[in-house]
């Protein structure tokens, strides 16, 4: 397997076509006083577009990024990018991060140097999205990313190492830990796949529960059941017409950053204070790899793929933010996996890593160092 080091240098033509585009974008109506409840409001994103045509460097956040070792390399016929970091710490474990959908290795700007003083990391972009996109070949689900990321790990000469992800990167970090205990250590989430209530309690299930474990059931089932209602539509379209989506977002930048931008507001805590400096790196590196079909064909994948057994040995972490789109249920959790670490947070939500980067941190420093 060829690794070859990869270097940010997006062309001036390029960034040229974005600010044209964004001086000839045509404006929708909007109803007056609905707020967020249609979509993202007109104002909000006239503000955020403006200030990424004529506030936002783009060549500072390269350079940023560029402050990192990245590679290329090619598993499974899939072009991987990946950000490799070596820690001095001379007991430092092995560490992969997954990010997720509409997320990139932008959301780990923030906690890569604090946690290189206890980790190597390996910072991968899932394979069609961003840097690893497009992808060429049908079948990219969860389960082939998690297979892909054994192999860049043993490739980098990592025999036992942790895995970390949240959204598409919780689904492929467990995955990845069921597969290989003999090699993952561990696996530290931020959400658990299939862990919130999708149906109505039933007087068998609450039965053996105490009271605070039935009262967040419920909970659950009242968030999921708003979710469905108000939040599912976009998930929905992705796994059925990705391809019709893509002609809209590949050709208009303002509706890439919509389509990104209304979940980064609606999946965050509304005290989180998110950097739209951020926000905005992460729409480019959608919008200038062309990849925001490719990306979404994940949730294809994974709708029209068949699964088996689920359950996991590996020992396994929760870090349960309050404003998470589902409220995770330890019951249903431990049906399926090895959990031996929960900690709950009351601030924070679905973008952990940028929202409460502190308290993602010494999560996973605690849970590793309980580990070794």
């Amino acid at each position: 397997m060829t690794i070859e080091p990869f270097r940010l240098a997006v062309p001036d033509s390029d960034l040229t076509d974005l600010r044209t585009r964004l001086d000839l974008v045509r404006w929708p109506d909007e109803l007056p006083g609905v707020g967020w409840e249609y979509g993202v409001p007109l104002g909000y994103l006239q503000e955020l577009t403006a200030y990424w045509r004529d506030g936002y460097d783009w060549r500072a956040a390269e350079a940023r990024l560029n402050e990192w070792p990245q590679f290329t390399t090619t598993i499974d016929g899939a072009n991987v990018h990946f950000v490799h970091l070596r820690s001095a710490a001379p007991d430092a474990i092995p560490l992969i991060l997954t990010h997720g959908w509409p997320g990139s290795i932008v959301e780990f700007t923030e906690v890569a140097g604090p946690l290189l003083e206890s980790f190597h990391l390996v910072i991968p972009s899932i394979p069609g999205f961003g840097l690893s996109g497009p992808t060429r070949d049908r079948g990219w689900e969860y389960q082939r990313v998690a297979k892909a990321w054994s192999v860049l790990m043993t490739s980098l000469g990592y025999d036992r190492y942790g895995v970390q992800g949240g959204d598409w990167g919780a689904a492929i970090s467990r995955e990845l830990g069921r597969l290989h205990p003999e090699q993952v250590i561990g696996v530290h989430l931020n959400l658990i796949p299939g862990a919130g209530a999708t149906s109505e309690p039933t007087p068998e299930e609450l039965e053996p529960l105490d009271q605070a474990e039935r009262d967040r059931t419920w909970a659950s089932w009242e968030r999921f059941q708003q979710w469905s209602k108000n939040e599912q539509g976009y998930a929905d379209l992705q796994s059925t017409k990705p391809q019709t989506l893509a002609y809209a977002l590949t050709d208009s930048p303002v509706g890439q950053l919509a389509w990104i931008a209304e979940k980064f507001a609606a999946w965050t805590d509304p005290a989180s204070k998110l950097d739209r400096d951020h926000l905005l790196t992460n729409v480019m590196l959608y919008w200038l790899t062309r990849t925001a079909g490719s990306a979404g064909r994940i949730y294809f994948e994974r709708a029209h793929a068949s699964y088996g057994d689920q359950n996991s040995t590996t020992p396994t972490a929760l870090l349960d933010l309050a404003h998470e789109n589902f409220i995770p249920l330890r019951h249903k959790v431990e049906r399926t996996n090895n959990l031996v670490r929960w900690t709950s947070h009351p601030h924070g939500g679905h973008f952990a890593a940028m929202e409460q980067a502190a308290v993602f941190v010494g999560d996973i420093r605690a849970f590793f160092r309980s580990l070794i």
